[in-house]
């Protein structure tokens, strides 16, 4: 029989899941399918027991469910836990387990471009949902510092003080860490400031950038955010949010199937969606 899986989330129309994992359920010769759902906030609860009286095999969860949805899960993964957020839930021998790749997908989408951050100084902006699975990823990985910059201190000291892990970390403000930002190795742009159709602004300015930083927006629309642009102009090195979105596709995936996927063909058919090419 046919395996179902979904993506629950309110909006839900633009999604690029759904493209993504059919071509892999397809490639990967799974009998499987894998459907949207737009479901309103009142309706989370009765979404996922809908979902597990049916079999589903598993889902993703993405705004604004991935918090939410956590109570009604049979078991929850301890880093998601920490993180306080769910995107990828497993039917596993009909328990529903949810788990959060967004941190670790985001890991792997930087290894290429730069390899570790043991060591390195870094300095996330914004402390939402997403700074927060990074975050608390990242603190693993043995960085020498990760600072926290939002334009409330007050929201970012709440997440250094969250964080589980052993790490040395301050919550600033936007222009301290504009002052200061020579002495980062990494900046990761985690705000929706520069998403279309905003695509003037940025969170602050680069001009004190080290030219050998390397500098992430987990935004993927546009595919160059105004403050990828000013970072390229300085002559630091970029990446926008593709890799990020491939990899914790790919890492659901291999949760669902036990089968890592080839992240080249799932980024080739997202660009495809976005309609352009990544330099």
């Amino acid at each position: 029989m046919k395996k179902l899986f979904a993506v629950l989330g309110d909006p839900i129309g633009h999604s690029m899941s759904p493209v993504m994992h059919n071509d892999l359920f397809s490639f990967y010769t799974i009998d499987a399918h894998y459907l949207p759902f737009q479901v309103k906030p009142a309706d989370v609860e009765v979404a996922v027991k809908g979902l597990k009286a049916i079999g589903a095999a598993g889902f993703n969860v993405t705004i604004p469910h991935k918090s939410t949805i956590i109570p009604f899960l049979d078991e929850v993964d301890d880093l998601a836990l920490s993180i306080g957020a769910v995107n990828t839930v497993v039917n596993e021998a009909g328990k529903l387990k949810g788990y959060n790749t967004d941190g670790l997908g985001f890991l792997k989408g930087l290894e290429a471009y730069f390899p570790t951050v043991s060591g390195k100084k870094v300095l996330i902006i914004g402390a939402g949902g997403a700074a927060r699975a990074i975050y608390f990823t990242l603190a693993k990985y043995n960085p020498e510092v990760v600072n926290i910059a939002n334009r409330t201190i007050e929201r970012a000291a709440r997440l250094v003080e969250d964080c589980p892990f052993p790490i040395s970390s301050s919550a600033i403000s936007l222009k301290e860490a504009e002052d200061h930002l020579g002495d980062y190795d990494l900046l990761i742009q985690t705000t929706m400031i520069g998403m279309y159709p905003k695509i003037s602004e940025q969170p602050l300015c680069l001009s004190k950038l080290s030219t050998q930083a390397m500098v992430c927006d987990i935004i993927y629309n546009p595919f160059e955010t105004q403050f990828l642009h000013e970072a390229k102009r300085v002559g630091a090195k970029v990446q926008n949010g593709v890799d990020m979105f491939v990899y914790q596709g790919a890492l659901a995936f291999e949760k669902w199937t036990d089968i890592f996927p080839d992240v080249q063909r799932m980024r080739e058919n997202v660009l495809k969606q976005l309609g352009g090419t990544l330099c």
